[in-house]
């Protein structure tokens, strides 16, 4: 398929992508809260669990995996790329190196990752990756961003998503603003134009086809320790959607957001109220990792034999953002089986 093909695979109805593109590290946190030592075999039969899971495929276009999955064979001698080509699903890869601190910005972070980043493109194109994924982190407090964060992390991001279109690789453009902090809805919403803005500036320059990619954007929402607590999925929706249309270009086939904090509900909930709102330039997917994983992981406990349990909870949770997806999310679909 074409750049453009896979794009729109990817974003097609009912379905979204799952972020499996936890780090060393992120994995071990996940791991330790269930009681579960992170071994390379615990994590792959984690994952595999995951990949397998009857009728998940209805639901998950795509799934981001992280550089030990892409490697990795299944109990039965397969590829883990290979089972999820067999379900229809396409193997995406995270590429950057993560995020550390910016020098003279206090408090600011820049994603790295771009040093030989067109010869690990190709060599994970030949493993079967699709597309890939590149994460920006944009914190707020009263000082912060500056506007130097945003243009070194949007030059970064352009630069990243040009070096895997050259690749034949789809480039999902993640510049997430966090909401850790106690600032508004408003706040959010104007430092996620300011974001946008920067990054399609930065991606124009650097003649990226739009078509051939993705944006997994956060949603518009206060932060955490805001004092007014969290918005309603009415108030996330038209803010989202007022922000985007501001600095989105149509091009873009699909917008595929990340939970960023979000409960599992929250998450499905919200994405369900965008949806709700339509006709829009864009497809409004889901690219969750926690969110869809959460019930999955207590579920199985690192347990082999719990790996049924944690299939259904997989499945449901794929099952109501599909619904989400489309618009045909209702709340009590939670309480179902």
């Amino acid at each position: 398929m074409s750049l453009r093909e896979v794009a729109r695979a990817l974003v097609a109805p009912g379905k979204g992508i799952l972020a499996a593109d936890e780090s060393s590290g992120t994995i071990k946190k996940r791991f330790d809260s269930i009681g579960c030592e992170s071994t390379e075999d615990r994590r792959r039969a984690y994952r595999e669990m995951l990949f397998t899971t009857p009728g998940a495929a209805a639901n998950v276009s795509g799934v981001i995996l992280f550089d030990e999955t892409i490697r990795q064979a299944a109990s039965d001698g397969r590829t883990l790329v290979a089972i999820l080509e067999s379900e229809g699903v396409i193997p995406g890869i995270k590429v950057d190196k993560g995020a550390v601190p910016l020098h003279n910005a206090p408090g600011e972070l820049i994603t790295e990752g771009l040093d030989g980043l067109g010869a690990r493109l190709a060599e994970y194109r030949a493993l079967g990756a699709k597309f890939a994924k590149w994460r920006a982190v944009i914190d707020i407090s009263d000082t912060i961003p500056t506007q130097y964060c945003l243009d070194v992390n949007a030059h970064a991001l352009a630069r990243y998503a040009a070096l895997c279109q050259q690749e034949g690789i789809v480039p999902i453009i993640e510049p997430e603003v966090l909401m850790d902090g106690a600032h508004s809805i408003d706040t959010c919403y104007d430092v996620t134009l300011r974001t946008l803005h920067t990054v399609f500036n930065a991606c124009f320059d650097q003649k990226v086809d739009l078509q051939g990619a993705l944006l997994k954007p956060n949603m518009v929402i206060p932060g955490k320790k805001h004092s007014a607590g969290q918005a309603t999925p009415d108030a996330v929706a038209d803010a989202t959607i007022a922000c985007f249309r501001e600095t989105v270009p149509a091009a873009i086939p699909g917008i595929v957001f990340l939970s960023g904090g979000q409960s599992d509900a929250e998450a499905t909930a919200n994405l369900d109220a965008i949806n709700k709102r339509g006709p829009h330039p864009w497809e409004f997917s889901f690219s969750y990792g926690r969110a869809l994983q959460a019930p999955a992981l207590a579920a199985w406990k690192g347990l082999d034999a719990n790996a049924d349990a944690g299939q259904a909870a997989y499945a449901k949770r794929a099952r109501l953002n599909g619904a989400a997806r489309d618009g045909k999310y209702d709340a009590a679909m939670e309480a179902a089986s």
